[in-house]
């Protein structure tokens, strides 16, 4: 498994991230201790969670299934942003909203420091330099090691470093947008951003939450154990996808060229998205451990010229706008 730098940082991951958006909920406590063990007997050390996934709940399951290992041998990051509470002050990216959430987050992980800390989103009501001053703060008191995005635009970026550098604040290392075969937007200007910029990009989604697994047919009833089979599950993303008569139009010509070439769809989907010298990381989300044993089986694949060309001819067409 090839071990990357996180951007320019001197942050070392491995090039998949398990993350616990809805799976840990899903999944349960003791499913989630079983995957994170598996996971680190693969050397897959980077965690990746959010204290809006399952309001707290996320974070405390990961903390106490890595309760007791080396905290060396761990990567873990989490995010802020979203409202953890009706309190007007408990969301967004405001001094205080983001030592509050620092403080929440450890104390749920069971942490005196997180790696990676994430601003989920970005807060048009609160000033830029206040988010970077506040995150220069948390890195100074050794709360965060490194702070990074998620889902910002190249502009919004270039801002961020713009203001670290006047503040004398370590710049952002990492985004985290959504990247697939079906969502292919952030190629435009976010890829191309990060990699001037030199900040590592960690994508979620890249298996667009189930859609390119095959376990989805057309017309049919979703899998009872399927994401899309969750009544209350947060989002709307996958069901624009299943919605979308092109969205299933490209996934038969993807099949069509994971069987030519003798790759599974996850297998071939997670590898298209590593393909990109300026992805650092893929987040793979799992139930079970077989689907990570599975998922897994990306790295294997050596891309090739032909294998990018018949992709390309797979995914021609006008954006799907999703």
């Amino acid at each position: 498994m090839k071990i990357r730098n996180l951007g320019n940082s001197g942050l070392k991951v491995p090039p998949v991230a398990f993350g616990s958006w809805i799976t840990f909920g899903t999944s349960g406590a003791q499913s989630a201790s079983a995957m994170v063990d598996y996971c680190l007997d693969h050397d897959l050390f980077f965690f990746d969670t959010a204290d809006i996934y399952d309001v707290g709940k996320a974070e405390e399951i990961l903390g106490a299934a890595l309760r007791g290992r080396p905290r060396a041998a761990l990567v873990v990051a989490t995010k802020l942003y979203w409202p953890m509470s009706e309190a007007v002050n408990d969301r967004g990216l405001s001094r205080k909203h983001v030592v509050e959430s620092i403080n929440a987050s450890l104390r749920r992980l069971q942490l005196d420091h997180v790696d990676l800390y994430q601003c989920h989103r970005f807060d048009e009501e609160t000033p830029l330099a206040e988010t970077v001053g506040a995150m220069g703060d948390l890195i100074r008191q050794g709360k965060i090691l490194y702070w990074g995005t998620s889902c910002w635009t190249g502009e919004q970026l270039r801002q961020a470093c713009s203001l670290a550098d006047q503040l004398g604040v370590p710049r952002p290392i990492s985004e985290q947008p959504p990247y697939n075969m079906v969502s292919r937007d952030v190629e435009l200007e976010v890829l191309p951003t990060c990699a001037e910029l030199g900040i590592g990009v960690i994508n979620w989604s890249p298996l667009a939450q189930g859609f390119l697994t095959g376990k989805y047919q057309r017309g049919a009833r979703p899998p009872a154990d399927s994401r899309a089979a969750q009544e209350n599950r947060p989002g709307t993303f996958l069901d624009e996808i299943l919605d979308s008569a092109a969205a299933w139009q490209r996934l038969e010509r993807i099949e069509e060229v994971a069987q030519e070439f003798g790759l599974s769809l996850p297998q071939l989907a997670l590898a298209w998205c590593l393909r990109r010298p300026e992805l650092t990381a893929v987040i793979l989300g799992a139930t079970r451990i077989e689907q990570i044993e599975q998922n897994l089986a990306a790295l294997e694949v050596r891309w090739s010229e032909e294998l990018d060309q018949a992709c390309e001819q797979a995914l021609a067409g006008a954006a799907l706008g999703i």
